[in-house]
């Protein structure tokens, strides 16, 4: 009988060490936070030209701003960086 009773305490012993000991797993990686799944801002279509003779060419932004105004003009000051100086004008802007 003695000897159930010490095969019955290491036995809960053990169990209690593997779970209070800390798990070997690693942490998963924290994702992209997805609070209610959709995104905000606008995607601004602008048409734009490297040079003065060229033909027209579509320059797309995705701007976080939740102004139309704001977002139109974040999408042409980009448009500058990327080496179109030209603006000719804007084709379409839509919600994200």
């Amino acid at each position: 009988m003695s000897a159930d009773l010490n095969d019955f305490e290491e036995s809960i012993r053990r169990e209690i060490d593997a779970f209070t000991q800390p798990k070997k797993t690693p942490a998963p990686k924290p994702s992209k936070p997805a609070a209610s799944g959709h995104r905000v801002g606008y995607r601004v279509k602008l048409a734009v030209r490297p040079r003065q003779l060229a033909l027209d060419e579509v320059f797309e932004y995705e701007s976080s701003s939740i102004s139309k105004l704001e977002a139109q003009l974040e999408a042409e000051k980009a448009a500058r960086r990327a080496g179109y100086p030209i603006i000719g004008y804007l084709i379409d802007i839509e919600r994200l």
